[in-house]
C-alpha cells in the first residue's frame, strides 16, 4: 500500500496540481490586494468615498455600530459590502484566466496552422537516396 501511495504521489499529474494550488494561493493574494487596495478605493471615491468593506445592514434592532467589525460583535449583519469585494475579486481573476486561456488557445492554433515540415534526413540518408534513385533510372551522375 505505501508503495502505490508513492507511485501516486509521485505521478506528474499531482505534482503538477500541487504547484497549481500553490501558485493560485500565491495568485490569489495578489487579486485580493489588487481588488482592496487599488480598485475598491477607487470605486468607494465614485461612489461617495466610502468603504464597501464597511456596508452592511444588521439583522437585528440592537446592531447600532458605524463599522463592520463592531456590528459583528453586537449581533447578525448581513456584510454586502464584503461580499461585493469578493465578487470582484472573482471576476478580476476569471478575465486574468479568460485572458490567459485565450492567449494559449492562439499558441495552438498558431502551431496547428503550422504546415508540418519532415525533419530533414542526414546527410548520409539523403546521399545513398540519391545513388539509389540514379541506379534506379540507368543514370549516372553529372
Amino acid at each position: 500500500m505505501i508503495q502505490e501511495f508513492k507511485e501516486f504521489a509521485m505521478k506528474g499529474n499531482v505534482v503538477d496540481l500541487a504547484v497549481g494550488v500553490i501558485i493560485g494561493a500565491a495568485f490569489g493574494k495578489i487579486v485580493e490586494s489588487l481588488v482592496s487596495d487599488i480598485f475598491m478605493p477607487i470605486v468607494g471615491a465614485v461612489v461617495g468615498g466610502l468603504d464597501f468593506s464597511n456596508y452592511f445592514v444588521g439583522l437585528s434592532s440592537a446592531v447600532t455600530a458605524n463599522s463592520l467589525a463592531d456590528a459583528r460583535k453586537e449581533g447578525a449583519v448581513l456584510a454586502y459590502g464584503n461580499f461585493l469585494t469578493i465578487t470582484i475579486n472573482f471576476l478580476i481573476v476569471a478575465f486574468i484566466l479568460f485572458l490567459v486561456i485565450r492567449g494559449v488557445n492562439r499558441l495552438k492554433r498558431r502551431e496547428e496552422a503550422k504546415p508540418a515540415s519532415a525533419p530533414e534526413k542526414p546527410e548520409d540518408v539523403r546521399l545513398l537516396s540519391e545513388i539509389r534513385d540514379l541506379l534506379a533510372s540507368g543514370q549516372t551522375r553529372p
